[in-house]
């Protein structure tokens, strides 16, 4: 219960620290890129924060992976979705997409950013079909991608899924 209490503001001065001392641009996040990079930063720094927490509650009994994701949706609310396993392994559900329903069911249309948390030595991308979803809810949107040891990425989903399939190419 302590090491869960202290993971949090372990892991963010983590990031404070990486973001201040860090000379490779793809471990902090680009201020130059965002408005409001103070207030930008601070949420993204609570996205990955929830996505940690949430993680703790993945349902991954074949893989053993944990994953957590939190989702910006654009009314400004979190809404948080972990791995869900199954035992027929292709009804399994992405942290990513748990979040993303989630926010839905609760009346979103649009995301602005994704954070998703996995124990990894790097970060992790998400899935094609994670990515195909991403963009279907947030054509913009910014995907922070963490690690537990604090090191994260940012991408666009433009950039991650590039010639994407939307509601447009219909």
């Amino acid at each position: 219960m302590k090491a869960r209490l202290l993971a949090s503001p372990i892991i963010f001065l983590t990031i404070l620290f990486v973001t201040a001392s860090c000379k490779d641009s793809s471990q902090k996040i680009n201020k130059s890129r965002m408005s409001g990079s103070n207030d930008l930063t601070k949420i993204y720094i609570r996205l990955i924060d929830s996505a940690t927490k949430v993680r703790n509650n993945a349902y991954a009994p074949y893989s053993k992976f944990l994953a957590g994701s939190a989702v910006l949706a654009e009314s400004g609310v979190i809404y948080t979705g972990c791995n869900v396993e199954n035992a027929s392994y292709g009804l399994t559900n992405c942290a990513e997409r748990t979040a993303i329903f989630k926010a839905i069911s609760a009346g979103e249309k649009k995301i602005k950013a994704i954070a998703i948390v996995s124990d990894v030595p790097d970060f992790d991308a998400p899935c094609g079909a994670c990515r195909q979803v991403i963009y279907e809810f947030g054509k913009d949107a910014d995907v922070i991608m963490a690690n537990l040891s604090g090191k994260y990425k940012i991408e666009k989903i433009s950039g991650l899924l590039p010639y994407a399939f939307g509601p447009e190419s219909l």
